[in-house]
């Protein structure tokens, strides 16, 4: 095997880190191999070379073994999938949205993205329904990822980016508290943080109700059972308070709300919440002690505290928890969230979601809507509003009043989303699917039109990455003959609906559009440039674009050490209390299941359950049960068991660990089938961000075959 001499710096396809890595060319791979190997990049400061299983095993899915490499169109006679041409597809992908809306009103065609989908992507696809389809029906599978602590952060600190400073500075704090998190197995780079934060004399707690290799490092590990961390923050604040230890000066001069806030943590009392959580009020108290005793602290949140239906209220709590301690908005402190896929941030601040356009603007904002729309040179009432959330959207698929006909990008709701047999079942009913996809997903196998797109190493993009810091990602090889980019898709399908300005297919084109809609907006990328960021290892927005003799911005690594983002430039307080979570156990079903991922696999798993290494790590789904219910059901190590729902059932082998709580079992959600833990989650939504309650919901569990009642 040999390699050409010079490798193309790109970044990893998987999870918010967006680790730097070299992509060096294979000259003898073959016509089936990857056409690529991976090299470490150590001068890229987020991984410093360091790349997980996933980031190094990336390019097996390039090979054409493994992807599509030419449209698929569902023919009307028999029913099934068969090979088209481009124009053929696109021709019927772009008939299918246009019946739709002729039919029964724009808003019956909805677009549904990603959170992997690169900036350019996502901006385009925001405009590609808003002005193309004129639907208010697009929203994107971001909404199952961080939206509750995106709503806590802006109505706390007026702005939301996942972290408000470097990642470099976990390693400097004095405490970490890392809620719901497992970094070991979800982003395994950025443990180096954390060994370096412990190394230079810090403290790490971990909140979860599993054992995990995160939590095995942790100075302290606090168990809550799923569904409780509210009242576990709550009663940690009342301890804040009850103590004496409430920093009164930073609270006075720089917060607003602390009475109401106050108020509500002193009527959750340590005793209260041992007897909600299962944790001790001797651990709560060391919790306290170590967080307040060290000279700055940081909380992390990650999805086990954030999909809740009170993921908001929660994320509020443990903020309250920063500010009413000092630690926010001052250097190594702060409350940050752990953004889980790709894009999660970029996605929504450009326009994916139902309710936002580019640059973090809100779409029922008038000047806002001005502003974008003189980009795009339309009229501002031509926008339309607000469309319905991720889940509500897929819940009306196909019904009366809701979408008909479905442009999907980036995502496999037959795997990822809750009550997943209901949204399959809603896919179904559709009368027209578009799915764009590099593989024959579980989604994509229920399509319509399938439209092969080119993968992370084939095209250009730029990304941001979980500290706002927006990188580039760059093409290393050509996709395949019979393979498209996404943006060309949008090109295409634009033309045969009537438009045919404003959607370039090359990146950079779409970037330069992108930095005038988002300028002046709380995103601001306008002064970002393809150029600084090859230059600078990528640029923390915001950045906007100098004035007349200004010099240029740096970028915004660290937010709110002078001001949050709020009109007076103070935080808010939330005033939040604990609730149950939307199913308690019962007497039918008297067990918490809570989801994750697993080391070797990354969300649905369409790209890791078919790269052979990931696979043989990880070949399949598992149900975590204590050893004390294990012993009750009479099962062991291995056996098949079934866990059963309101919503329905799951069989696969039992994994039996003193990991998991009596009270609860663990499911892994990366495959589909009989193991598919989304057929069981509770689609219960947080009122405020409009998040599914994956974390929690009340179900039974017996050895495969007894049945059920």
């Amino acid at each position: 095997m040999t390699s050409a001499a010079r490798p193309t710096d790109t970044h990893c396809p998987y999870c918010a880190l967006q680790c730097g890595m070299r992509l060096r060319r294979i000259v003898s791979a073959g016509p089936d191999g990857p056409g690529v190997e991976v090299d470490e990049r150590p001068d890229f400061p987020v991984n410093r070379g360091a790349l997980c299983g996933k980031g190094r095993s990336a390019p097996a899915v390039l090979s054409r073994r493994l992807r599509l490499t030419a449209p698929l169109v569902r023919d009307p006679r028999t029913g099934r999938l068969r090979e088209a041409g481009w124009d053929e597809a696109l021709d019927r992908a772009a008939r299918g949205l246009a019946d739709a809306a002729t039919r029964h009103g724009p808003d019956t065609a909805g677009v549904f993205g990603g959170g992997g989908l690169t900036n350019e992507k996502a901006y385009l696809l925001g405009k590609f329904a808003r002005v193309v389809l004129g639907t208010a029906n697009i929203d994107y599978n971001g909404r199952f990822c961080m939206s509750s602590a995106a709503a806590a952060q802006r109505a706390a600190f007026g702005l939301d980016r996942g972290l408000p400073f470097p990642l470099a500075d976990v390693a400097r704090t004095g405490c970490l508290v890392l809620v719901g998190g497992n970094p070991a197995d979800t982003m395994p780079p950025a443990v180096r943080y954390l060994r370096e934060q412990q190394a230079a004399g810090g403290r790490l707690i971990v909140v979860d109700p599993r054992r995990t290799r995160t939590a095995e490092m942790a100075d302290l590990h606090l168990r809550p059972a799923p569904g409780t961390d509210l009242a576990l923050a709550l009663a940690l604040l009342h301890l804040v308070v009850a103590d004496g230890r409430v920093d009164d000066d930073f609270v006075a001069a720089r917060t607003t709300g602390w009475e109401q806030a106050r108020a509500a943590a002193m009527a959750h009392w340590p005793e209260r919440a041992e007897r909600i959580t299962g944790v001790p009020v001797s651990a709560m108290r060391r919790a306290v002690e170590l967080f307040c005793a060290a000279p700055s602290g940081m909380v992390l949140t990650a999805r086990g505290g954030e999909q809740h239906s009170k993921g908001v209220d929660t994320v509020g709590a443990w903020i309250n928890f920063c500010l009413a301690t000092g630690r926010a908005g001052r250097p190594h402190s702060g409350y940050g969230c752990l953004t889980g896929q790709g894009n999660g941030q970029g996605g929504r601040e450009h326009g994916q979601k139902a309710d936002q356009l580019p640059g973090y603007r809100s779409i029922i904002d008038p000047a806002a809507r001005a502003h974008v729309a003189g980009v795009w040179g339309v009229d501002p009432d031509a926008l339309p509003g607000p469309g319905r959330s991720a889940y509500e959207l897929l819940d009306t698929l196909g019904t009366d009043g809701g979408v008909r006909a479905l442009l999907l990008m980036g995502s496999n709701p037959v795997v990822s989303a809750p009550h997943a047999s209901h949204i399959t079942e809603r896919l179904r009913a559709l009368d027209c699917l578009v799915v764009c996809d590099l593989v024959l997903s579980e989604t994509a196998a229920l399509a319509d039109v399938v439209l092969p797109t080119a993968q992370w190493a084939e095209e250009e993009g730029t990304m941001t990455n979980l500290e706002g810091r927006v990188i580039l990602r760059q093409a290393a090889l050509d996709p395949p003959d019979g393979v498209r980019t996404d943006l060309a898709v949008l090109h295409g399908l634009a033309g045969r609906l009537g438009v045919d300005k404003g959607f370039p297919t090359a990146a950079e084109e779409v970037f330069e559009e992108l930095r005038e809609a988002s300028a002046g907006g709380q995103a601001d990328y306008s002064g970002i440039t393809y150029a600084r960021i090859r230059a600078e290892d990528g640029v923390f927005w915001p950045c906007p674009r100098p004035g007349h003799r200004e010099p240029r911005h740096p970028g915004t690594p660290r937010l709110f050490l002078d001001r949050f983002a709020t009109p007076d430039g103070r935080a808010r307080f939330a005033d939040v209390s604990h609730r149950p979570a939307a199913e308690e156990p019962d007497a039918d079903y008297p067990l918490r299941l809570t989801t994750g991922r697993v080391l070797a696999h990354y969300q649905s798993g369409a790209q890791t359950r078919r790269t052979p290494e990931l696979d043989r790590a990880a070949p399949g789904p598992f149900v975590e049960l204590h050893p004390r219910l294990a012993a009750r059901l009479g099962v062991a190590d291995g056996d098949p068991v079934t866990v059963t729902s309101r919503r329905g059932r799951a069989t696969a082998p039992a994994l039996v660990t003193d990991r998991i709580r009596p009270d609860t079992v663990f499911m892994p959600f990366h495959w589909p089938g009989p193991g598919r833990a989304n057929t069981l989650t509770n689609p219960a939504l947080d009122p405020v961000s409009r998040m599914p309650e994956f974390k929690v919901c009340a179900v039974r569990v017996e050895a495969a075959g007894e049945g059920t009642r």
